[in-house]
């Protein structure tokens, strides 16, 4: 069980069902309109490998609470943003709420329902290559692709009916601000990104990410000449993105975050 150590968000309560409130050691305050990344790292900052398939799995040292956590997040959010690089170092997800923690389906599906929200948040792909496998099993149970005009040319006719496929501009990559613009004009107001370091610097250089929820692992994984990226990977952040703490949490094993970003 997760235990509150502090919490001093000023946000809306979210209605949860008393299990998740339980197991998250107290209630769930969220923006009712806000986009809020979630990750796991190691006490000396590495929060993926590139080389090692499902490598956050790794990172989370067999955390249930983490799973819980990141279940829950999902539950709450209309829409789940990754990117190419989590789409292939996953290849069996679907990124959503019950798959992370599915003790918890049923309080999940209830938290949803009392949200008046669909089922399942949409899974948001964002790619500025196209250079994704149609065959992902999320694109079979139905996704929403965000990529260029040349990614959208590249996965014409390739994906199956349930994906939609939008190109947002001409360039080499997505951009953030069209991304985030893309998912608002969809309705979208909870926006919880699960995106990797490098489109996570990308929301980050843009002033679009509002908060951060980092689960501190208590391993050491070191670094050698394999690359272990930290959070934001590809790019400076000049100037640099101030961080306030609004949350801490802990179970016997691990630190549960929240942080507000400073403007």
């Amino acid at each position: 069980m997760i235990e509150t150590q502090l919490d001093a968000v000023e946000a809306p309560v979210l209605d949860l069902p008393a299990a998740l409130e339980e197991a998250y050691g107290g209630p769930l305050r969220l923006p009712e309109r806000s986009l809020y990344a979630n990750f796991v790292q190691t006490v000396d900052g590495v929060v993926a490998i590139p080389s090692l398939e499902r490598s956050n799995a790794v990172i989370a040292a067999g955390s249930t609470s983490d799973r819980f956590l990141m279940g829950l997040l999902r539950a709450a959010a209309d829409a789940v943003l990754i990117g190419s690089g989590t789409l292939m170092g996953s290849p069996k997800a679907l990124w959503r709420a019950e798959g992370a923690a599915p003790d918890y389906a049923s309080a999940f599906a209830e938290l949803r329902r009392r949200l008046g929200a669909p089922p399942h948040a949409e899974v948001v792909v964002a790619t500025g290559s196209g250079l994704i496998d149609p065959a992902h099993p999320l694109l079979e149970s139905g996704a929403l692709v965000l990529t260029t005009e040349h990614g959208a040319a590249r996965l014409r006719g390739r994906v199956p009916a349930a994906t939609e496929v939008h190109a947002l501009g001409d360039g080499a990559e997505v951009d953030a601000d069209a991304l985030v613009g893309a998912l608002h004009a969809r309705g979208h107001a909870r926006i919880l990104s699960e995106a990797g370091p490098h489109l996570f610097g990308s929301l980050l250089e843009a002033r679009l990410v509002e908060e951060l929820f980092l689960t501190v692992s208590p391993l050491l994984l070191g670094r050698g000449p394999e690359p272990r990226l930290g959070l934001v990977a590809g790019m400076p952040l000049d100037p640099p993105a101030r961080l306030a703490v609004t949350g801490i949490r802990r179970d016997a094993t691990h630190l549960f975050l929240r942080y507000a970003l400073t403007r």
